[in-house]
Order: C-alpha cells, then structure tokens, then sequence
C-alpha cells in the first residue's frame, strides 16, 4: 500500500518496531483494533534489531551520518491541517539512543586464496523471518523437542557441529559431561585453524545475525510464556543455550547448576558437591523455611551466602552465575532470583535459557507478523511529525505523518527515542555498555564447538559492574562456520570502549595492526584471536513510568530495551500498556491455526469457530496453558506457509 493510501481513521496508531511496540501492535489487532505501525528506519524491531554483518556496517555508517545531519523542520507542511482549538506536539526526527560506536577490524586484509572464494560447504540457510522464502523453505534446520518434561514442546534446535548426521536428534538433556569439558588442543576441531580474513567476513556477511541487544530467553519467563499463549512461537525456532561459565582468577570454567552437573563436577570436592546441592534444595522451596533467613531479610546476599559456610568458589557461582546478581543485592531479593533460575531448569534443556534462531531480532518480527495476518498496515521509513492535541480534554485525537496526511486515532504508542527532552523530567537515564565481537574460536574449547555458553565476569571490585557475556555458534544462524560470535553488556560507568576493553584484553587475544603474530607457546595463543569488534552505548530508560513525561493522557511511552538478560520488563510494560487501552480484552489471546481461518468469500464458518471468536477447543487450549504452558510443534507441512509472509503485509516504501 502507497503511503498516500493509508486509511484517514484507526483505532491505534504505533510509532517504533520495537519488541514492546510489536508486541502491544499484536495484542491490539488479535482483538480486533485497528492499527498503524510506522516506524523511521527501513528495518524492523528498532533497537532490537538483528543485522547482516554487511548490514551492520551500512548501518554504522547511516547512524553516523545521521547523527551529523542538520534536521531542518518546516511547519508550513502540517500547521495548516490544525484546527481551531487544536494544539501541535512535535516529536524526535533523529534517534540519539546509541552513542559512541567504534569499530576496529584485526582479521587480515590480504586478498583469498582462489580456494578460499569456493563456495563453503552446505551447513545451514541463513534466512531472516523478514524473507518471504523462509515460512516455505525446506532448508530450515531440524527441529528437536525436548523430553525433559511432558509439558514442554517449544521447537528447538540441537544440530550437532558441521558434518554430523542431519537426521539424528540430539537432546541438551543427554549430553554427556566429558562433551562439556575442556579439551586438549590436539582435539580442537580442525575449523579453528582456517584463516578467516576481512575478505571472506564481506563474502558470508549474510551468515551473519548481529543483535544490537544481548538477551536470553528464561525457559519459564514472560516471553516463553506469552510466545506459548498467542501461538506466536509457530514463526520461530529456539535453540537450548549448552553451557553456563564463569571467569574467575583470570580462567574461564563451567558453573554446576543441574543435579548432573553437580555431581559430574570435577572442579568441586565432594564436601562442595553435597553444600551446594543442600542449599540449591533450599532455594526451590525457601519460603517454606523463613527461619532460615529472616534474620537476613534487611542484609545483603552476600552475607547470607556466608553464612551457610559455602566456600568462596561457591558463593561466586551462586552470586553471580546462578543469582545473576550484584554485591548490594538483598537477601531475599537473591533467593527469589536463585528460586527463579532453578525453576526453569530442566524444562527445555539442561540449563534455563532459550535462544531464538537467526538472532534476537526475530522475536518482535513475529509478533509483527501476528498483528499483519489479523489486519495491522505496516509502514517502514515512515514517521509521524506531530501529534494533534485537543486542548480542552488534552488528548491525542489525530497524527500528521511524515507525508502530511492527517490521521485520526484514538491511542497513540510510541518508542522513548521519539519523545523530545522537553516533553520529560530531567531524569538521568542509565546506559549500557555494549560490545559484539567476531572471534576465530570459543573462550572454552570442547569436542563439540556448536555450543551457546552464557558467561558471566564478576566485578573486580564492589563498585565495578559484572559483565555478561553470550558466545554464539555458526548453529545459533548468527555467525559463519569457524567463527562465533561474542555479546558483552555491563552497565556504564564510561564509554563502552573503555568499560569493556579490559575484559576483551583478558578474555581474548587481539591481534597487533601491524599484523605480529604472538609467540609459539605464549599465553595469547591459547585465548580467542578477535577478528572484528564493535563498542557502542545504549540508552537504557527502563527507569522511567508515565509519570516521567509531559504528554497527553492517552500516549503511551514504550522504553527501549533494558541492562537485564530476559524480557520480562518489556512483555510486563507490553502488557501494562495494553491494559490502559483496552481493559475489558484478553491480553493476546491465542491465534488459530492457518487451516482454520475462514476468509471472506469462502463457505459459512462452522458453528464455534471463527476468525473473530474462539470456539470451545480454544477456549480449553487457553485454560490449559494457563497452567501448563506448552504447545505441539507443527506437523511438517504446516510452517505458517499459509499465512501470508511478514514483508507481504506490511506496508513498506522500499
């Protein structure tokens, strides 16, 4: 659809692609609004959006220019559509929410070999949810269902490395422990010693997904649990994260978090193994036994650890990789985040955590993809300069977009990074350090290399931040075969490069511009050799609620994305949002199957059912997962072929 052919009346007019504004978009339109979704850029999910590595260098250029560019506005194109009694609010035109973005390159220059320029090995179809080919394609990696529990059947990905058999299965869940052990380098896979140049990152940059935002999902959390409710989970696939570590003393090792694990540990003495499994046993449950730490409620986490005579190695484990929480965290605050972590073990995997192939982006394209099936129009490049406000009952009664067309709407919902400084209290909004890293090889080698691992850095001192950091495999869909690629967030104390610097200097080995080589048997030559890096900061405004902006009452403020590893602030926010609008509705309810919409002009639908209305097998379905979050993955002819494909829908002036 032109963008001159946008309908002049909708219920619900949305700013920003973003995972809280899609999701919000989603809910909207399975109840029936109608709904506008625009945003500025040419691509989806806003900042959260996943890039080619070519991509993400067209990006970084675009960003900076634009940051440069002088924005002239001219009024005379919408101050003739305000009317008496009306009032104009204009909004952002530039997006100010990422800063200091520097790029350094270290693999070499020189030109392939023609060996080189042949084309790789078949080992999986990098394809983005935004491409029409991908509900279709039969190149899409084997799925795998987890057994661990009766209730669990997200679809996910368990290929094992290149060359394996594609019609074996293998579950997180049977892993061997030797596979999650260091290795000799005699047994490193052969990968690992390919040189990869500058040249040959540029020829697959489409086997790259760089995310700009670092998360995972917990196998219990909001996301997992809303993806499973509206049946939105049918457009993507997950993968199990392998492996959890930690850095201590400069080494980088596995944390035991399971039972197994626990148990196989050869790190822990067995005096350790039965401390620490007395008190994970007690975490699940520690509600049940307030004697056990009321006496710390007001103290901090870190005391209490202590004083249950753990030893130092395990109060690290628990605080920082289990807990996932700082040295001024309370206790009962740690016990509930440590309750948290344990719950979701076992459901999907060996560990708590999913992550979604081809990139993080994909998530806020689904629900995106949701609300076109079900009548939301999509328009990319595409913004909004004023709102109309009446003055009398200071509300939002229509938009002028970036054309000049006047829009009328009932709600407006909008992205932070458009909201001007003028129109928010002076509230210091936080930022997080950012920096993606393509390295040569793991930080932790085993005889597996196809493994996610969720490593966590803890603080050099109390008032240091921890870092997080995600190692992805070529398995994940988001970096090349005999590369992985490296997620690092902490909060900010300066500029990411200098926030972050120190750990890649620790963790990795970054070569010499000159191009020198280290030393045969140096300690660099056992670390990681970083290929390319990116440092970037992001403004985290999650802090902020509605009272932190003067604007009318009925536009809603979506944050961006926030310092923490799961979604649960932004589904919780999606929510909330949702609430506001339309009180009475259920908060995405779930979708039917493709095979049974009835479209206009086909036969009377049946009795119960229906693309407006739920018949009683949806009604039992939603009551079932409200206790039992699960679905079954789909039968092999039904990828959501049928539904028509995300870059169909959505109105776009590509």
């Amino acid at each position: 659809m032109a963008a001159e052919d946008l309908p002049s009346q909708f219920d619900v007019v949305i700013l920003g692609t973003g995972l809280t504004e899609s999701v919000i978009a989603a809910a909207c339109s399975r109840v029936g609004q109608s709904v506008l979704h625009l945003d500025r850029r040419n691509y989806y999910a806003g900042n959260w959006a996943s890039f080619t590595f070519n991509g993400l260098l067209s990006w970084i250029k675009e960003y900076k220019n634009q940051q440069e560019a002088q924005i002239t506005e001219s009024e005379e194109e919408w101050r003739r559509l305000i009317d008496e009694g009306e009032d104009a609010m204009l909004l952002n035109s530039v997006d100010s929410s990422i800063s200091n973005i520097e790029v350094f390159s270290y693999a070499s220059e020189e030109d392939e070999k023609e060996e080189d320029l042949k084309p790789p090995e078949p080992h999986h179809t990098v394809k983005t949810l935004s491409e029409e080919t991908r509900a279709d394609s039969t190149e899409t990696p084997d799925l795998v269902t987890s057994d661990v529990s009766t209730d669990s059947e997200l679809k996910s990905h368990n290929k094992e490395e290149e060359g394996a058999e594609p019609e074996k299965e293998q579950r997180p869940s049977e892993d061997s422990i030797e596979e999650q052990q260091p290795v000799t380098k005699q047994e490193e896979p052969p990968v690992e010693v390919q040189k990869i140049t500058y040249q040959k990152l540029l020829k697959e940059g489409r086997r790259f997904n760089i995310d700009l935002v670092s998360k995972l999902m917990y196998s219990r959390g909001a996301l997992v649990d809303l993806l499973i409710k509206s049946n939105v989970s049918r457009y993507a696939e997950f993968k199990n994260i392998g492996r959890i570590l930690t850095c201590r003393n400069g080494k980088v090792e596995q944390v035991p978090c399971s039972r197994a694990d626990v148990f196989a540990s050869k790190q822990l003495t067995v005096v350790e193994k039965r401390m620490l499994m007395k008190f994970l046993t007690f975490c699940l449950d520690f509600e049940q036994h307030p004697e056990e730490f009321q006496d710390y409620s007001t103290k901090l986490f870190s005391e209490f650890l202590k004083s249950k005579k753990l030893t130092e190695p395990l109060q690290d484990f628990v605080l920082h990789s289990i807990a996932m929480v700082t040295q001024q965290t309370l206790t009962e605050e740690g016990l509930k985040a440590t309750q948290h972590f344990l719950r979701c073990l076992g459901r999907y995997g060996n560990t708590p955590f999913l992550f979604p192939l081809y990139g993080l982006g994909e998530i806020p394209q689904c629900f995106c993809r949701m609300c076109a099936v079900f009548g939301g129009i999509y328009c990319l490049r595409h913004s909004i300069q004023c709102l109309v406000v009446d003055k009398e009952s200071n509300r939002v009664k229509a938009v002028i977009d970036s054309r000049g067309q006047r829009i009328s709407c009932s709600h407006f919902v909008v992205e932070d990074s458009y909201i001007r400084d003028e129109q928010r209290q002076n509230t210091a909004a936080r930022r997080v350090s950012r920096a993606v890293l393509i390295t040569d090889r793991s930080v932790l080698p085993s005889e597996t290399d196809q493994q996610i691992s969720l490593v966590t850095i803890p603080p050099v001192d109390s008032s240091s931040p921890s870092v997080r950091m995600i190692e992805l495999c070529s398995s994940s869909m988001t970096c090349m075969p005999g590369t992985f690629l490296v997620h690092l967030t902490s909060s900010s104390c300066g500029t990411a490069q200098e926030d972050l610097t120190p750990i890649v200097s620790q963790l990795f080995h970054v070569p010499a511009i000159s191009g020198e080589e280290p030393s045969e048997g140096s300690e660099e030559t056992s670390k990681p050799a970083v290929l390319w890096i990116m440092y970037f900061n992001m403004t985290d405004t999650s802090a902020l609620d509605s009272s932190s902006y003067f604007l009318p009452s009925n536009v809603h403020v979506c944050t961006g994305p926030d310092a923490s590893l799961g979604s649960d602030y932004s589904i919780q926010l999606a929510e909330s949002v949702f609430r506001d609008l339309l009180p009475e509705e259920d908060f995405c309810p779930p979708a039917p199957n493709p095979e049974d919409i009835i479209y206009d002009g086909d036969a009377p639908q049946a009795e119960g059912s229906g693309f407006d209305q739920n018949n009683e097998e949806d009604k039992s379905l939603s009551e079932e997962e409200s206790h039992s979050p699960s679905i079954s993955a789909p039968a092999e002819e039904d990828t959501g072929s049928q539904e028509p494909p995300l870059d169909t829908n959505p109105t776009s002036e590509e």
